[in-house]
């Protein structure tokens, strides 16, 4: 029988910034642990073949843009029985090599906990609020409108657990789906994301999965990422649909 990975990972990608992305590839590749890395390309070009060769890498080309969620599914079949741990990862993400071996020790203490997740800043070293709880109505439509922000101020704050002392590991109800890292086995029972969000919530939505089936996500800020964080939907027309379709979505599947 094969011997499995200690860890695949998956990015997903379309419109990248290939200096970003090498970042993000050559972070994963530095990790001293058996590994594979599967990168899915959502262009119709192709445009990621045989750029990245690497005997731990595996490209994968859907031809189309299939959305976030669907595109990290491609590899589910994949995993299964393959590999320990996997990880969801964005291209815009780098971290030391220290990192994933830290989190999948903590990860293995808890047989509840079937994912964990670091403590992520913007490359200037600001805070991102990473961990959160699950998004409310009008705490979306806050955050979305400016103008609306003070009426709905003490949601968003609590929402970003500001209320919280972030520098120690707790168990929060969502985290931020640029970095993943989850039991292999849990991430097939859950069958990955709903397919039915494009692009955003999906990892919202995953984690309100985790809890159908009695397991915890874990917040770990002993360690760190970087994470670029591009806030397309903010300033592209298409993404706000978008980000406003998948909000219609979560919320008619797990309400108000």
């Amino acid at each position: 029988m094969e011997r499995k990975l200690e860890i695949t990972a998956c990015i997903v990608l379309y419109n990248e910034d290939l200096t970003e992305l090498t970042k993000t590839i050559n972070s994963f590749l530095n990790v001293p642990l058996q590994k594979k890395l599967y990168l899915v390309d959502n262009t119709t070009q192709m445009r990621f073949q045989n750029i990245f060769i690497n005997k731990d890498i595996e490209y994968i080309a859907n031809g189309k843009n299939i959305g976030f969620g669907p595109g990290h599914n491609v590899v589910i079949d994949k995993i299964k029985d393959k590999s320990n741990f996997h990880l969801i990862l964005n291209p815009d993400v780098t971290f030391a090599k220290k990192v994933i071996p830290n989190l999948i020790q903590e990860l293995t203490k808890d047989e509840k906990l079937a994912m964990i997740a670091p403590k992520v800043l913007f490359p200037t070293g600001e805070h991102q609020y990473s961990c959160r709880r699950y998004p409310r109505f009008f705490e979306l439509i806050g955050r979305r409108f400016t103008f609306l922000r003070p009426l709905f101020k003490s949601k968003i704050f609590k929402g970003k657990y500001k209320d919280k002392d972030l520098s120690n590991p707790f168990y929060a109800e969502y985290l931020a789906g640029c970095f993943h890292l989850y039991k292999t086995e849990d991430f097939i029972r859950l069958n990955g994301f709903d397919e039915r969000y494009f692009l955003y919530l999906e990892d919202v939505d995953i984690c309100k999965k985790i809890d159908t089936i009695g397991k915890k996500k874990l917040y770990y800020p002993k360690e760190e990422i970087i994470h670029i964080l591009k806030r397309g939907s903010l300033r592209n027309l298409t993404l706000f649909f978008r980000h406003s379709s998948s909000a219609i979505k979560y919320f008619l599947k797990w309400g108000f």
